[in-house]
C-alpha cells in the first residue's frame, strides 16, 4: 500500500492494532473540511462517517474484512482537495473517494478521480449537476439533501398552501452562483401563482452587517422571506429583520446546524424545510446515533445526519461487491442501489445508471413550538419525484 505521508492527513485511520493491512481491507479516502469555514457542516459529516465505520469494524467489518477510512483535511480549499485526490487515486488499494466540503473543491477532485477511474461520493455539500438524471456521470454519486431548484419549488408550494391567498415574498441569497440561481428560480416558479416578489437581496460571502439587506426586504413589504443559502446568510438576515421589528415569516433550508439554531432562537416565525428528519422526532435511529457518537465528536449529535446517511449508503454498496474489490466493481454496485435509511429521511435513496441523486425527494418543515418549548414538525413528509 502506498503511504500517505504528505498534506493534511488526519492522524488516524480506522484500523485497530492487529487488524489486517489494507491489502485485505476495504479502503476509501475522505477529503473534507474539518477545520475550515464549513467545518460545522462538512466536519460533522466527516466525523459521522468515521464513527459509523468504527462501529462497523467493531462488529467485524463488511464481509469479514475491516474498513479503512483515510481522512484528509482540505479546509474547503481547492488546492488542498486536489492534493488529497492525487494522493488517494495513487493508492492502488483505495476503491472510493468521499468528498465532504464546499463545492469549490469539486472540480479538482473530480478531475483526479476520473484520471484513475475512482468513484466519488459527495456528502454534506450541494450535489454536482452531473449526478442528476437523465445522464448521470458513471463515477459521481451524491447523498446530500440539497437540490436548489427542487428545494425552492417545495418552499413556494408550502407558502401558497399556508397563505391561501396573495402575499409578498422577499428573496434572500448569498452572492454565489448556486444560491443566487436558486432564488432566481424561485421568482420564476412563483410567476402566475398570486405571489408578488418584494425584491431579491444577495449578500456577498464576507458580509459582516446584514441589516441593510434586512431593511430592503422589510421596506418592500415582504410578508414572507425565502432563502436558500449558507446558514450564516439565512440566520443573520432573519435576526436583523427581527431587530428591525419585522413580524413576518421566514422559511429557509435546514442545514446541519438548524435544529440547534431553532432551539437558540425560539421564534415560531422561523421555519426550516429539510430532507432530513430532525432529532426532535426521537426515532430509534436518532437514539442510536446519539449513543454511537457519545464522546467521539466535538459536534452536537444533531449535526450528524448527513454523514450517517452517506456512511449507510457506502456500507450498502460495499456489501454488494464481490471480493477482491476494485474501483470498477464499487462503481457498478453504486449504479444500481436502493438503501433504506431507518427514518433519517422520508424514503430510501434509490440510484440507477441514469440517476445518482435519488428517485424521490422527501421534505419536512420544522419550527419552534412555544407551548411545548421544543422543536416540532410543522408539516410532515411531502414527496417530490426527481426527474
Amino acid at each position: 500500500m502506498k503511504k500517505l505521508l504528505t498534506g493534511c492527513l488526519i492522524g488516524f485511520a480506522l484500523v485497530a492494532p492487529g487488524v489486517a493491512a489494507a491489502a485485505d481491507a476495504w479502503v476509501f479516502g475522505l477529503t473534507g473540511d474539518m477545520t475550515g469555514r464549513d467545518s460545522a457542516n462538512s466536519g460533522a459529516a466527516a466525523d459521522a462517517i468515521r464513527i459509523y465505520f468504527e462501529r462497523v469494524n467493531a462488529k467485524g467489518g463488511i464481509q469479514g474484512r475491516k474498513v479503512e477510512v483515510l481522512m484528509r483535511d482540505n479546509q474547503s480549499e481547492p488546492s488542498r482537495a486536489a492534493t488529497d485526490a492525487q494522493v488517494f487515486v495513487n493508492n492502488d488499494d483505495l476503491q472510493l473517494i468521499v468528498s465532504a466540503s464546499l463545492s469549490s473543491t469539486y472540480a479538482p477532485t473530480i478531475a483526479e478521480a476520473k484520471r484513475k477511474g475512482v468513484p466519488i461520493l459527495f456528502s454534506a455539500g450541494v450535489c454536482p449537476t452531473e449526478v442528476f438524471p437523465p445522464t448521470a456521470d458513471p463515477l459521481l454519486f451524491c447523498t446530500s439533501g440539497y437540490a436548489a431548484e427542487k428545494d425552492v419549488e417545495f418552499a413556494v408550494d408550502y407558502m401558497r398552501k399556508m397563505t391561501n391567498g396573495a402575499f409578498k415574498l422577499g428573496l434572500l441569497s448569498m452572492a454565489i452562483p448556486i444560491s443566487r440561481g436558486g432564488m432566481e428560480h424561485a421568482a420564476k416558479y412563483s410567476a402566475g401563482k398570486n405571489i408578488q416578489i418584494a425584491g431579491h437581496e444577495s449578500a456577498p460571502p464576507p458580509t459582516v452587517n446584514y441589516a441593510p439587506y434586512a431593511t430592503k426586504l422589510k421596506d418592500a413589504g415582504a410578508d414572507w422571506v425565502l432563502s436558500w443559502a449558507p446558514w450564516i446568510t439565512q440566520v443573520k438576515t432573519f435576526e436583523a429583520l427581527r431587530q428591525q421589528g419585522w413580524t413576518g415569516k421566514f422559511i429557509t433550508y435546514g442545514h446541519n446546524v438548524a435544529e440547534e439554531e431553532l432551539k437558540r432562537l425560539k421564534d415560531p416565525g422561523l421555519l426550516v424545510f429539510t430532507t432530513n428528519a430532525m432529532f426532535s422526532d426521537n426515532q430509534p435511529i436518532h437514539a442510536d446515533i446519539q449513543a454511537a457518537a457519545a464522546g467521539k465528536t466535538k459536534y452536537p449529535h444533531t449535526y450528524l445526519n448527513e454523514g450517517w446517511i452517506a456512511a449507510t449508503v457506502i456500507e450498502a454498496a460495499l456489501k454488494k461487491v464481490a471480493w477482491p474489490p476494485s474501483r470498477a466493481k464499487v462503481a457498478e454496485a453504486m449504479n444500481g442501489l436502493s438503501v433504506e435509511l431507518g427514518g433519517l429521511r422520508g424514503g430510501a435513496i434509490v440510484w440507477s445508471a441514469q440517476n445518482h441523486y435519488r428517485q424521490d425527494l422527501y421534505y419536512r418543515v420544522y419550527g419552534w413550538d412555544s407551548a411545548t418549548n421544543r422543536v416540532k414538525t410543522v408539516a410532515d413528509w411531502v414527496n417530490k419525484p426527481v426527474n
